[in-house]
């Protein structure tokens, strides 16, 4: 299939794309396996097509409210003595538990509900001061001004102070938890999460995932070559699995750049 659209089909282009069946790649088939499930984990970890910004709602229930003002102990070391080595320690659960997809969380939104202004709120006044001209004001500049509102009301109110760890997969907000929200209210969640191969198959077909797969199996088939340097095989063909192992680096190490310039200039782009 020219197309790939799952792990099998690109398996099969990127063995074709290195010979087979006309030459025998000698790779196992478990091996090519890991390769591709290296390259997967790299395309989403590290290509900027491999996440997605988007936003995640979650609402606190009552359960949520109990596990996160607990506390839970801390295992101390009881490697070597001092005075304080009978001290105890507890470390608080105000985490919430992400989807293993979400790569990076950058911010919540603020728990305060903007929707029921009142008319003694900032923002109300100044929207609206801004009715009665609206139509001969620029838009630009009243978006400009509602930013303007906007960092002056997160300053003011203050945003909640978030640490999140992929291994753990545990969103901290670092608030409490026992004031500052209640049962029933909203976290909206901005964050990036890798984009699922399996429900989106264009993955697969992506040229660079592609040209990336091609070259690390090309590499895995000249690390098992070079396991046999200078053996001369039925037909008197010398097996050279060093130059093969070469060529694939220098492969390898032009598309992870290709990779980083790619997502570095994304990311300006976006901020």
């Amino acid at each position: 299939m020219a197309s790939p659209n799952s792990k099998t089909t690109l398996k099969d282009y990127a063995l074709r794309q290195l010979g087979a069946p006309v030459i025998e790649i000698n790779v196992d088939d478990d091996q090519v396996d890991d390769v591709i499930d290296d390259c997967l984990q790299y395309y989403k970890e590290f290509h900027y097509d491999g996440t997605i910004r988007t936003y995640l709602k979650h609402q606190i229930n009552t359960n949520d409210l109990t596990n996160q003002r607990a506390n839970a102990s801390m295992a101390q070391s009881s490697t070597g003595t001092h005075i304080s080595s009978s001290m105890t320690f507890k470390e608080g659960q105000g985490y919430l538990v992400m989807p293993e997809s979400v790569m990076s969380v950058l911010r919540i939104f603020p728990f305060t509900d903007k929707s029921g202004l009142n008319m003694f709120d900032m923002r109300y006044q100044l929207r609206l001061h801004d009715l009665y001209d609206l139509s001969s004001t620029s838009i630009l500049q009243y978006e400009m001004v509602q930013l303007h509102v906007a960092q002056l009301d997160e300053l003011l109110v203050g945003e909640v102070p978030i640490r999140f760890n992929k291994i753990q997969n545990r969103l901290y907000l670092d608030m409490d938890w026992t004031n500052a929200i209640t049962n029933g209210e909203w976290v909206i969640i901005d964050c990036y999460r890798a984009i699922d191969p399996t429900q989106f198959t264009d993955i697969y077909n992506d040229i660079w995932l592609k040209k990336y797969t091609t070259a690390k199996i090309k590499k895995q088939w000249g690390t098992n070559l070079s396991k046999f340097e200078g053996v001369v095989m039925a037909g008197g063909i010398t097996l050279n699995g060093r130059s093969i192992l070469e060529d694939a680096n220098t492969e390898i190490q032009a598309l992870e750049e290709e990779s980083l310039i790619q997502q570095t200039e994304s990311a300006i782009m976006i901020g």
